[in-house]
Formats: structure tokens, sequence, C-alpha cells
């Protein structure tokens, strides 16, 4: 069982709040730009994290290649939680599962009124105002690179994502 989602990571920084000396105001510069890195993810409820991020956005295609990801390193059958975005939807993913991944994979669309059941939420909320927070880069290279190093982190404690599975309380 895996939960599926997307997510951004825009080069302005998640701002939050910080200790500083006293009278000496914290100051984040950074960039004014749109550039981004568009991702999806998958949690396990064992606490297993899979992230892949792309440049551009996030269409059906990227989709099937994060199921065939999925499908390399996870074995057996999976079950796939996911919201109902229109590129969980489209023509070109139920060709994919139409020309044999349907085998290996079920899709399982979760509520439209109901984002929080997902405990993969939990983790973009972790990396974006955690793991992330107040970080400013000058590029998507070096976004590309806080992120993996956060990625690694977070890979590295799976009772925090196995947290996320408790706290949405099924």
């Amino acid at each position: 069982m895996l939960f599926v989602d997307e997510s951004a990571l825009y080069l302005l920084p998640a701002v939050t709040r910080t200790w500083s000396p006293l009278g000496s105001t914290p100051l984040l510069s950074a960039p004014l730009s749109r550039d981004h890195l568009s991702l999806i993810g998958a949690v396990t409820p064992e606490g297993t994290l899979y992230v892949q991020a792309i440049s551009g956005a996030i269409d059906s295609e990227v989709v099937t290649l994060f199921l065939d990801y999925l499908q390399q390193r996870v074995p057996g059958k999976l079950l796939i939680i996911w919201d109902g975005a229109s590129i969980h939807r489209s023509k070109r993913l139920k060709a994919y599962l139409t020309e044999g991944a349907a085998r290996r994979l079920h899709l399982v669309r979760m509520p439209a009124y109901a984002p929080e059941l997902n405990p993969i939420e939990g983790v973009w909320h972790l990396l974006k105002y955690g793991r992330l927070k107040n970080r400013s880069c000058a590029d998507v290279t070096a976004l590309r690179q806080a992120l993996g190093e956060a990625v690694q982190e977070l890979r590295a404690r799976p009772e925090l994502i196995q947290a996320y599975f408790r706290q949405v309380d099924y």
C-alpha cells in the first residue's frame, strides 16, 4: 500500500518563525523567481519514502514514469491510494493500465473533500516547513541539492513517516 501525491517547491523559502539576537531581525534574501521543482512522492505504512523531482510540470506521462519507478522498487502487487487529480484520470494513464500495468497496480481515489487523510501531505509539510524552512536557494540546482539532503534525512527516520499514518487515524 502506497499513498501518492504531488507537490511543488519554490525558490522562495517557506518563511517561519526563528530565533535571533534581541533587537536583530533575521533577514532572508532570495531571488524573486517562480522557478520551482515539481515533486511526486509515495509513502508506505512502514515509513518508506519515494520522491522524484522534475523541473517542469507534472503531467500524466510523469505519473506513469513514477508508477514504473515504484514497480521497480516495490515487489508484489501495489495498492496506490491518491487524490482525484485530472492527471490521475487521463487517457494516457488508462492506456498505461490496459497495456499491462493493471496486473500489478490497483488504483484507489481518495475523497476530494479529505486531503488530510493522505499521510504524504504531512511529509510535504515537514519537508517545506521543517527541513527546508527559511532556506534560500540561488537556483533550482541548489534547491534540488537541498531537497535531496532533506529527503535522505527523512528516509533515515521512518518513524516520522509512520507518525503521519497514526495522525490520520482511519
